[in-house]
């Protein structure tokens, strides 16, 4: 026996469709983010002549990747419901340190291991303090931004070092495609996140990562050890800030201790915007991946547009409010 066509179509009208696209757009964090990208880059393709160019994509790709990397490790530490103030500051030092061996004569193999090593020395030591000793990770890590900033200056004497070793710039080169240039930096910082995506996603650590960062006291409850956890994640983020230093000097040859100095905040803004909730225990690196990208192309076409950059830092730190007010008001209506 047929059933009426009517009752054959329950449920699956456009109210219903609405609905479910609605909810699929909830459970899939890099929804949101993408669809954010997308209108913006349409709005900035109407409002602007050249943002379309190829040239100027290429530039935003290029300026994704530095901020890019500092986001993965970022991503890393606010999914265990941390923050590092620092990670701009400890690439910083780490570009410096590779520079100066590099400057006074020593192999570029050398100079890239000791600032890949003084970059996860640096976060080791975020993660002992936050893990061991229990304290605030703001406090940390704003503690150790003062600490690097002035160690990287001092280590520096306030002077830059041009770097021209091949294989300290190596991922500022690449391959064209008519007018575009695609650096192998950027195939690196692919690679990264699907490394990461991948671990977050099919492994115990990532598992554990989501469950400290959710709720620590029902980790140790379920034998995860909360300090083992968090201790490998600020180490594992210290090494990205290392290699984000490496793509650095690949992008501009030139090692300033005093550059980078608002990466701490373009690298949050990336997660934030991605959909990773900063209480921890929610979100994907895959959103954290278009948020960056999002960044940048909010700053090149407010550039074009003729926007002042104090005006774009206006505009970051009041998405970073407002990013972080949605979230909490989806924790409370979830919780309720």
């Amino acid at each position: 026996m047929k059933l009426p066509a009517t009752t054959r179509t329950a449920g699956s009208g456009p109210a219903t469709r609405l609905r479910d696209m609605v909810r699929y757009t909830m459970g899939t964090p890099a929804v949101g983010p993408l669809a954010a990208l997308i209108i913006t880059v349409g709005a900035f393709s109407i409002t602007t002549q050249t943002f379309l160019s190829p040239q100027n994509l290429s530039l935003v790709l290029q300026q994704s990747i530095v901020i890019g990397t500092l986001a993965l490790g970022q991503s890393l530490v606010i999914l265990t419901a941390g923050i590092d103030l620092a990670n701009g500051a400890i690439a910083v030092l780490s570009t410096v340190v590779m520079a100066e061996f590099a400057f006074e004569g020593t192999s570029p193999v050398v100079a890239l291991l000791a600032g890949l090593l003084v970059a996860t020395f640096v976060g080791s030591v975020n993660g002992a303090v936050v893990a061991w000793l229990r304290l605030p990770p703001f406090i940390v890590t704003l503690g150790i931004l003062a600490v690097v900033f002035a160690v990287s200056r001092l280590y520096a004497q306030s002077r830059t070092y041009p770097v021209t070793a091949d294989l300290l710039v190596f991922w500022g080169k690449g391959v064209r495609l008519g007018a575009v240039l695609i650096t192998w930096g950027s195939f690196l910082l692919v690679g990264l996140y699907a490394l990461f995506w991948y671990m977050l996603t099919q492994t115990a650590w990532g598992r554990h990562i989501y469950a400290v960062g959710d709720a620590p006291e029902s980790a140790g409850l379920t034998g995860i050890s909360v300090w083992r956890t968090v201790l490998s994640v600020y180490v594992t983020a210290g090494f990205l800030y290392g290699v984000a230093a490496w793509q650095a000097l690949g992008r501009i040859p030139n090692a300033d201790p005093n550059a980078y100095q608002t990466a701490n905040l373009e690298s949050i803004t990336a997660v934030v915007l991605g959909g990773t909730s900063l209480f921890g225990g929610r979100g994907s690196v895959v959103g954290t991946l278009i948020g960056a990208l999002i960044v940048n192309v909010l700053r090149s076409g407010l550039t074009q547009a003729g926007v002042s950059s104090l005006y774009q830092d206006i505009a970051t730190g009041a998405l970073i409010i407002v990013m972080v007010g949605i979230d909490q008001t989806l924790r409370r209506k979830g919780a309720g």
